[in-house]
């Protein structure tokens, strides 16, 4: 983090600074966190009032853990009887949107610095990673941990760049119109990508077209010298190109796209390999053409690849090393078809970080794709935040299992029951589809009837927690801590 003075904080948020006069200006700030076990010396600790905690009841840890200064909505008085030296907010999580945007600014004055915005109904956190692995190639690169990507984890992410940043980039989500604008508004991205237009969270938008009225706001929030990277396979996404001034880049996977004058990025001859790769030729607009073999498991990357690979095209990147890049990159964050071979021969792909009905349907694909003869598991848990449409949608997957002819469905929670009956309902018959209450009950099942050779897919969303029954499974049976993981994860909605 760039170094920041009590006074500069406090005039930047607009608060009230309590702390020695004397110490307004000397009082430095190298770091910050909202989590008080993470407090280190010379940092800030910003207290939150949480759904589950009050920061403003943690600040004694933060400070015996090295913290100087505190962003608080209130004075907090320590146990000697004195105030905490603190800048006093009316909002603590706005206070750090505007001192995130003041680091930005900051840091773009100091320098060369490249803004680059995610967003998307899925993918975000894969496409992010990518990015991150091509670009550090360049120079250095900030992106968020895991799938920091709100009114807090942007922030926090902003706070870790200092002035030798190159490259910033910025997963960004959202629950509601308008929370995409206020990110976009802290950062000011140079570059915005627009992955796909889903379901997940249909039912806090009131329905996909508010999602797809949301994402674009990315796309409205660049300058006329910023790049718009566009999936022209999403025809919600394709439809934004009218909703902004800046110079436009697409990505398809089709032979068929066409834009009069358009410039795009494109994946030639796509498919998978024996082990569920993406495989192709990545086509630039220049026509130079590239072979990718990608490390990641599904065909529905593709378009986190192809994003990432023009993303970077924008940013500078050369053509060849962005494809020599993508093909020596695998996830980088957990639980997104997340590949494990246990010893005794049963191969587990967690994906259940998130799930929204058109990743389970990509994930299920995968899973079909790669049985070749194998008998094929997939222990299937609720997907969240789907509205009025939530039982058609766990019907609708339901029925896709069947017809993708997995061998065993296992469905775990009230939440997600209308995938069994639909599955019944489609022809699944004996016990090829099995209905259980909890986690712990589908871990008896498969601890009793897994065997050698069988393939099982876990996936959810997050809040179900089925990664971690997948993370169980993928260690039983004498399988080894780390012991053939091929992809130590991929993704958040």
């Amino acid at each position: 983090m760039i170094e920041l003075t009590a006074a500069e904080i406090a005039d930047i948020t607009d608060a009230r600074l309590c702390v020695p006069e004397t110490s307004a200006t000397s009082l430095t700030v190298t770091s910050a966190t909202t989590d008080s076990r993470e407090s280190a010396p010379g940092g800030l600790f910003v207290a939150r009032a949480g759904e589950h905690s009050d920061g403003h009841l943690h600040l004694e840890s933060a400070f015996a853990r090295g913290a100087v200064l505190a962003l608080t909505e209130r004075v907090v008085m320590s146990a000697d009887g004195e105030p905490y030296p603190c800048v006093v907010v009316e909002d603590s999580t706005l206070a750090m949107g505007a001192l995130a945007a003041e680091v930005v600014r900051r840091l773009r004055s100091a320098g060369e610095l490249t803004v680059i915005g995610v967003t998307g109904s899925a993918g975000k956190t894969t496409t992010k990673d990518l990015l991150k692995g091509l670009l550090e190639t360049q120079g250095t690169t900030i992106a968020p941990q895991g799938s920091y990507n709100g009114e807090v984890g942007v922030p926090l992410t902003i706070f870790t760049a200092d002035y030798g940043t190159r490259y910033l980039v910025i997963e960004m989500g959202a629950t509601g119109i308008g929370h995409i604008k206020y990110l976009a508004d802290m950062v000011r991205p140079d570059i915005g990508i627009v992955l796909g237009v889903g379901t997940a969270h249909a039912g806090e938008f009131g329905g996909v077209e508010n999602i797809a009225v949301a994402k674009g706001e990315l796309l409205e929030s660049l300058g006329s010298t910023g790049v718009a990277v566009i999936n022209a396979d999403d025809h919600r996404v394709l439809a934004m190109e009218r909703r902004t001034i800046a110079q436009r880049l697409y990505f398809t996977s089709s032979e068929d796209f066409r834009r009069e004058d358009s410039h795009h990025v494109r994946a030639k001859g796509l498919h998978t390999d024996d082990d569920g790769h993406p495989v192709f030729d990545l086509v630039f607009p220049d026509e130079s053409s590239h072979p990718v073999s990608s490390r990641l498991i599904g065909l529905h990357h593709a378009t986190n690849l192809l994003a990432a690979a023009t993303a970077a095209f924008a940013a500078g990147m050369a053509p060849g090393d962005i494809a020599r890049g993508l093909s020596s990159l695998g996830a980088a964050s957990r639980w997104r078809m997340e590949r494990t071979e246990r010893p005794d021969g049963i191969t587990v792909i967690n994906d259940a970080y998130n799930a929204n009905p058109e990743s389970m349907k990509a994930a299920l694909r995968t899973l079909a794709e790669l049985a070749r003869g194998r008998r094929t598991w997939a222990v299937l848990g609720e997907m969240l935040e789907l509205g009025e449409n939530t039982i058609e949608e766990h019907d609708a997957i339901g029925r896709v299992v069947v017809r993708l002819n997995i061998s065993r469905l296992i469905v775990v929670g009230r939440g997600a029951k209308a995938m069994h009956t639909a599955a019944v309902l489609e022809g699944s018959w004996g016990n090829e589809a099995e209905f259980v209450e909890t986690a712990q009950d589908a871990e008896r099942v498969l601890a009793n009837e897994l065997s050698e050779g069988d393939m099982v897919l876990f996936k959810s969303s997050n809040a179900t927690g089925l990664r971690h029954l997948g993370d169980r499974i993928a260690l039983r049976a004498d399988a080894l801590p780390g012991s053939g993981t091929e992809n130590e994860g991929s993704d958040h909605s």
